[in-house]
């Protein structure tokens, strides 16, 4: 069985990677998180598209803004992934319930809210100067199969 985790995607922007990432959470039974305003509607034809037909397989929930989002879950245990971060995404110890929260594509999560006490910040190594980040859905997924790899869920 693998251990329930949460993907939190804030004010993400384009539709086809958060039609992937939806793609993803379906694949490892994991809960999908969208926190708006998003920079799309649910029913854009891209979004749908990245998803291809798993979307009755996904278990999303959207938020109007993060101010909804928190009222919900202010108490949830939360790992934030920023290029801005200084500590390894490998070093984080993931429990079952961890909300893994991820910025858009352009802005991440700010400073505002890495500086906000929600929980310690991690990054994906980027070792060529040039290159600020990652794309999201391919963040999302290096990190959700490393705490699917710690919590032994890969080994079956």
């Amino acid at each position: 069985m693998i251990p329930p985790l949460n993907v939190v995607l804030v004010r993400p922007e384009i539709p086809q990677n958060t039609g992937s990432i939806a793609r993803l959470t379906a694949a490892t039974r994991l809960r999908l998180h969208l926190v708006g305003p998003l920079g799309f509607s649910l029913e854009d034809r891209y979004l749908r598209r990245a998803g291809l037909d798993y979307w009755p397989l996904v278990d999303v929930r959207s938020y109007e803004d993060w101010e909804r989002f928190f009222t919900l879950h202010r108490d949830a245990p939360m790992k934030l992934f920023s290029a801005r971060a200084t500590t390894p995404y490998t070093q984080a110890n993931y429990a079952p319930g961890d909300f893994l929260l991820f910025g858009s594509e352009t802005k991440g999560l700010g400073p505002a809210m890495l500086g906000a006490g929600l929980g310690e910040a991690f990054r994906i190594p980027i070792f060529e100067s040039g290159v600020r980040s990652l794309n999201l859905a391919n963040a999302v997924s290096i990190v959700v199969y490393e705490a699917l790899r710690q919590f032994g869920a890969l080994d079956r």
